[in-house]
């Protein structure tokens, strides 16, 4: 599998939030190596909390695969899930999460901790980290400056 192809894939969603003020995190599923969902942040959007990238992608491969276990499914984001996103990945039975960028402040995927490879869970999911992640580490870091100087 390519996970450059794929996290560029994840990229492009998460310039669409970029676009529309939204913190730039996208993210999209494969299955059979074809992306069968995407989505990007939308949480100011649509003025609500559950509207996170990895939660809307997770939803719409829900739907083509006809099923909320997603096993065969790898998951590709531009930032390290949240405690959220990492509870619907591991509840959605996807097999392995490629993420960009760390998160210090709510990463769940081994900053903050790993809800993803937690020995009590019945389902343990595969981390790789880092692909792409000086790409995804720009978009955010731009995006936080952008939003400094329109404060000021």
């Amino acid at each position: 599998m390519d996970y450059n192809f794929f996290m560029k894939e994840a990229l492009k969603e998460a310039f669409k939030a970029y676009n529309i003020n939204e913190v730039p995190i996208g993210c999209v599923i494969v299955h059979n190596d074809k992306i069968i969902s995407k989505g990007y942040n939308k949480r100011n959007s649509e003025k609500n909390a559950l509207k996170h990238a990895e939660i809307i992608a997770i939803d719409k491969a829900c739907k083509i695969i006809g099923d909320w276990r997603l096993e065969g499914c790898t998951l590709f984001v531009t930032v390290e899930p949240c405690p959220m996103c990492a509870g619907a990945i591991l509840q959605s039975r996807i097999d392995t999460v490629v993420f960009g960028a760390k998160n210090s402040k709510a990463g769940c995927c081994g900053s903050i901790l790993n809800i993803l490879d937690n020995n009590s869970f019945n389902h343990k999911v595969n981390i790789v980290e880092g692909v792409m992640v000086e790409d995804c580490s720009i978009l955010m870091k731009q995006f936080f400056k952008d939003l400094r100087r329109k404060d000021n």
